[in-house]
This record gives C-alpha cells, sequence and structure tokens, in this order.
C-alpha cells in the first residue's frame, strides 16, 4: 500500500502530464503561445469568424430559464470582486509577516477565451467572467492552503472533497508528538515553491 505523500506527489505528476498534452492541442488547433498571447494562423482566424453565431441568434436559442437565471449569476461577480481584493491584501500584509511565499494571482487567473473568434461578444463576456471567478476560487485556495500550513498543518480524519497543494506537508490526524515536535519545521517549509 502507497503512503499518502506518494500519493500526492503521483497526483502533481500526472497534472504536469495532463498540462504538457493540453498544450500538444497548439499543433492540432494551429495556434502558438507567446508569453501570455496566442495566435492563430491567419487562415484558422479566418475559418473561426465563419462560425460566430450573432447575439440575435444566441439569444433566440437560449432557454427561458437561462436568459432568467443569467442576472444571479452576474451578481455573483460582486462578492467575487470583493473576495479577489480582501485576499490580495491580505497576503500583502500577513504573508511577509509570517514568511510566507506570496501566491502569484497571474498564475490563477487566465483570462484569454475572448481572443477566440468563433465567440460573439456575449459568450466572450461570459468567458471572461468564468475565466476570472475560477481562477480566482484557485487562487484563494491556494493563499489559504499555505496559511493553512502556517497555522493549522493537520490533516482530516474525514474525507475531504479535495486535496489542495500543501497537504502533503501536514501532520497525520492524532500525531501529536510530530506536531508539537515539528510544527515549526512544517510552517517554514516552502522550499518546493522556490
Amino acid at each position: 500500500m502507497k503512503n499518502i505523500p506518494d500519493l500526492i506527489e503521483q497526483i502533481k505528476n500526472l497534472e504536469k502530464i495532463l498540462s504538457l498534452e493540453i498544450q500538444k492541442k497548439e499543433e492540432e488547433f494551429f495556434y502558438k503561445i507567446h508569453g501570455k498571447k496566442v495566435r492563430f494562423e491567419e487562415s484558422t482566424k479566418r475559418y473561426h469568424k465563419t462560425l460566430v453565431s450573432g447575439i440575435h441568434t444566441y439569444l433566440l436559442n437560449a432557454s427561458l430559464l437561462n436568459i432568467l437565471t443569467a442576472p444571479v449569476i452576474w451578481f455573483c461577480l460582486v462578492p467575487s470582486v470583493f473576495l479577489d481584493i480582501t485576499v490580495t491584501i491580505y497576503q500583502i500584509i500577513c504573508f511577509p509577516v509570517y514568511k510566507i511565499p506570496k501566491v502569484r494571482r497571474d498564475d490563477y487567473i487566465v483570462i484569454d477565451r475572448y481572443a477566440l473568434n468563433y465567440l460573439n461578444a456575449m459568450e466572450k463576456l461570459n468567458c471572461v467572467y468564468c475565466g476570472y471567478v475560477n481562477g480566482l476560487i484557485a487562487y484563494v485556495q491556494e493563499i489559504a492552503a499555505r496559511t493553512e500550513q502556517f497555522w493549522c498543518p493537520i490533516k482530516h480524519a474525514r474525507k475531504i472533497g479535495s486535496i489542495h497543494s500543501r497537504y502533503n506537508k501536514f501532520f497525520e490526524y492524532g500525531d501529536g508528538n510530530g506536531y508539537r515536535g515539528k510544527i515549526e519545521t512544517i510552517r517554514r517549509d516552502f522550499e518546493d515553491l522556490k
């Protein structure tokens, strides 16, 4: 039976392999990434423009429930922006005090789908929203994970829905001797982030 840190390491390695496989799609769909910019070949850009569904058609084909719930979805932007500002200020103030490496916001919040020429303006706006909010949640989770490593690096006894990036550093639930003997070492163990 494998131990938990080994399994977490395997998961991280598989995530890296998955990321590399996703990047191979550049060739299949005729684009190249230059820094933060994605550039399609000219012929592909022209073809994509032929696939655009006009906003009028887009709205006519949308279900009534989708249209009626859209304001609820978009209202979530207000608390999301507030959360973004709050956690960013929190890490700017607190992480240097605790000597925790800061989380790079740009590593998590990626907004690039608006540049796809086969999306209409409304679809592009929706993609910006989804990219922002899902990236924000990942950004917040990483800030919370690093904070948890400093303040309470103890694994849960019960099954959790998602294991964050720092969890493999945590003490086993019930390991009081390890916690008392090595808490300061674990609080400073961010070498893998450098």
